[in-house]
């Protein structure tokens, strides 16, 4: 009320439009404040709807996303979908990588010809050795290659190129042989070495997939192996190229093999070590049990006494003489058993009735795997060993051979 007396005052006679002007302003300002708070209001309760909307569809979603996850894990389980074009793309570069190869072999048959023979015959009549050279992966190949040709018959031995260039050409004789490895046929290492081998009057094959090059012109033989294209993609890396030089080598081998008349007992010798060496040099005179542990009877005994006999020795078995010495027979546990089933008094029966008559033999110088395929293609345990009268002198069963490693 005082501050409208106070407006009175200083509006004059007019206070009263003055007054109703202020009121009717303040109520203006009253509804502009109220119709903004129902706007805000409003605002806020849209904002909420969206959000929680918003909220709902994102829980949605990703239980949606979860559970087609799960399918598919069942679907591809064990299928590393994000490598399945990779892996086929792997299985095909293999295949096409074999394929080429394969094409490179195939294309030597064409190359097995008179330059072969020639190579063979020089090596044949050579007093010396075959010193094979070769860098980088032909070196490699080459070192099988002389490998190869050591076990089998022909002496030969591996000379690094470039070592030979800082003395190792001192390791090789006039009487020798060079077979050398270059698939260009202009290996630097090698070509270095020509002018030498030539002043020395060494004979060398050549093993290119160039026949113009210098090395396979300044050689007596050459052999071709040459190959259209490289199972390397950018037909850089040495792939069909080795795998025909190897094959060439084994080729070569196996014919000076099969031309020095090379048996399994001359392989037995270069391969000493291992089941090999035991399986092909072993005799059966150092497996068999001689002299008193063999067990024998002479015919006429009676069964009671050869099973007492078998028991001694423990070798499951005995041997029947007939009383020049000579074999008669063998009895062993499967004929036991095989007299239980008679039903023989075994008191009174002789070894005579139920013996094996003779039975299978085997010589004392013979392999111990040969007499391994006596017994399994016979299907037996135990064989007699017999001298040149056909008299024992030994006998060995599956056991000895398995405890000398031959099986």
């Amino acid at each position: 009320m005082l501050l409208i007396k106070k407006l009175a005052l200083l509006s004059g006679p007019n206070w009263r439009r003055t007054i109703a002007l202020l009121i009717q302003t303040a109520q203006d300002r009253r509804s502009a404040l109220t119709g903004s708070r129902q706007l805000i209001n409003a605002k806020l309760a849209a904002v909420l709807t969206l959000t929680c909307n918003l909220v709902q569809q994102s829980i949605t979603i990703k239980r949606e996303g979860i559970a087609h996850n799960r399918y598919n894990r069942r679907l591809f389980s064990g299928y590393p979908t994000s490598n399945m074009s990779q892996s086929s793309d792997l299985i095909q570069s293999a295949h096409r990588t074999i394929r080429l190869e394969l094409e490179a072999v195939e294309g030597l048959l064409a190359h097995i010809d008179a330059d072969f023979v020639r190579a063979c015959e020089m090596i044949l009549a050579s007093k010396g050795r075959v010193v094979v050279v070769g860098m980088g992966k032909s070196g490699h190949i080459g070192n099988k290659i002389a490998a190869t040709l050591a076990s089998t018959g022909t002496t030969a031995f591996f000379v690094h190129p470039a070592e030979a260039s800082h003395g190792d050409m001192g390791m090789i004789t006039s009487d020798d042989i060079i077979l050398a490895l270059s698939n260009s046929g202009t290996t630097a290492e090698i070509v270095t070495l020509l002018p030498l081998i030539k002043r020395l009057g060494i004979k060398l094959i050549s093993v290119t997939g160039n026949p113009n090059s210098t090395l396979a012109k300044a050689a007596e033989v050459n052999l071709n192996v040459h190959v259209a294209h490289e199972a390397c993609p950018l037909n850089l890396a040495p792939t069909s190229s080795t795998t025909a030089a190897l094959v060439m080598g084994d080729a070569l081998a196996v014919a000076l093999l099969e031309a020095r008349g090379f048996t399994a007992e001359d392989f037995a010798f270069s391969h000493p070590g291992g089941a090999l060496g035991r399986r092909l040099l072993l005799k059966v005179d150092n497996v068999m049990h001689s002299g008193d542990e063999l067990p024998n009877v002479v015919r006429g005994t009676l069964l009671k006494d050869a099973l007492m006999e078998m028991t001694r020795k423990g070798l499951g078995m005995t041997v029947i003489v007939e009383e020049d010495g000579r074999l008669a027979g063998i009895f062993t546990d499967g004929d036991l058993r095989r007299t239980l089933d008679r039903e023989i008094d075994i008191r009174n029966a002789t070894i005579d009735s139920v013996m094996t008559p003779h039975g299978k033999t085997a010589k004392a110088d013979m392999l111990a795997a040969e007499a391994l395929k006596i017994m399994e293609d016979h299907k037996i345990s135990a064989l007699v060993v017999v001298d040149k009268d056909d008299r024992p002198v030994g006998a060995l069963n599956m056991h000895d051979l398995l405890r000398a490693g031959v099986m």
